[in-house]
C-alpha cells in the first residue's frame, strides 16, 4: 500500500488520473488565430468539456457512451479528416438533416434567416478588439472595417463580425449529411470552415468530436518570446478570466 503513497508509485498515480481527468472529462486549449473574433481572442486558454457528447474509448475516435449531439449555435472543438493532427474550434450551424445556405453575409437554416441584430447583451465582446487583432487589416481601417452583430441560434446568443465590404461567395443550399454538422467561425470574412473545406470533407463528422467549449480560464495580449505556451504576466486579460462561452 506504500508503494502508492510514497515516491514512484504516488508519481505514477498522480500522471495516472492526470491523464484520465485529460481523456474522459475536461482539457484546456488555447486560441491560436482570430477565426472565432470576438468570442474568442487570440491567447484565449479555454476548458472543453469532453463529456458534452458522450465518452469516448482511450486513444480512439470511437464512442464507448454517446449523448445527443451539438445543438445549433454550439461552439465545439474538433478535428478534420483531412488534418486529424489539427483541432479547430468553430459555431455549430446545421446539423444533421438541415439545409445550410451561406449568401451575402447572411445564413440561412432550413429556408430561415438567422437574424442579425445590433448587440445588447453581447455589446461588451466589441470592446475587447483592438486593430492588432486583424493584421491583414490594419493600414486599411483595421477594427473599422467590421461590423459586429449578435446572432441567436437554437438556445445559444453569440457575436458575429462581418466586414463592410464582404464579398464571400454564396455557399449552398446544402443538406447536412448524418452523423455530421456544419460549422462557421463567428469572424465570418477570416474563417477556414465548412464554406472551404474540400468537398465530402466540408462537414465536421461525429466521430471526430472533441468536445463542447466551456470557458475562459486564461487570457493575454501576448505569451512569453521563448516560451509560446506561457502568458505574459505584464498581458493578462484580467476581465477574460472565467468568462463563460456560448
Amino acid at each position: 500500500m506504500r508503494f502508492w503513497t510514497e515516491g514512484p508509485g504516488s508519481f505514477a498515480l498522480a500522471v495516472g488520473l492526470a491523464l484520465t481527468v485529460r481523456w474522459f472529462f475536461i482539457e484546456s486549449y488555447v486560441i491560436p488565430s482570430p477565426s472565432m473574433l470576438p468570442s474568442l481572442l487570440v491567447n484565449d486558454f479555454i476548458f472543453v468539456n469532453k463529456l458534452a457528447y458522450g465518452v469516448r474509448a482511450p486513444f480512439s475516435d470511437k464512442w464507448l457512451i454517446q449523448r445527443a449531439g451539438p445543438e445549433r449555435g454550439e461552439m465545439i472543438l474538433f478535428r478534420l479528416p483531412s488534418a486529424t493532427n489539427k483541432y479547430y474550434i468553430k459555431r455549430v450551424i446545421g446539423v444533421p438533416g438541415d439545409q445550410v445556405l451561406v449568401e451575402s453575409g447572411n445564413v440561412y437554416v432550413n429556408g430561415r434567416l438567422v437574424e442579425k441584430s445590433v448587440p445588447q447583451s453581447r455589446r461588451s465582446d466589441w470592446d475587447w478588439l483592438h486593430d492588432s487583432d486583424f493584421p491583414g487589416d490594419i493600414e486599411a481601417g483595421g477594427r473599422a472595417l467590421y461590423v459586429h452583430w449578435e446572432e441567436t441560434l437554437g438556445k445559444n446568443n453569440y457575436s458575429v463580425l462581418v466586414r463592410k465590404d464582404s464579398a464571400a461567395p454564396t455557399v449552398g443550399p446544402m443538406t447536412v449529411p448524418a452523423s455530421r454538422y456544419f460549422v462557421l467561425g463567428d469572424n465570418r470574412d477570416n474563417s477556414e470552415d465548412s464554406r472551404i473545406w474540400l468537398e465530402g470533407s466540408q462537414f465536421v463528422h461525429r466521430e471526430h468530436l472533441i468536445g463542447r467549449a466551456s470557458f475562459v480560464w486564461l487570457s493575454c495580449e501576448r505569451t512569453l518570446p521563448t516560451l509560446s505556451f506561457l502568458c505574459d504576466p505584464l498581458s493578462i486579460r484580467w476581465g477574460r478570466i472565467f468568462h463563460v462561452l456560448e
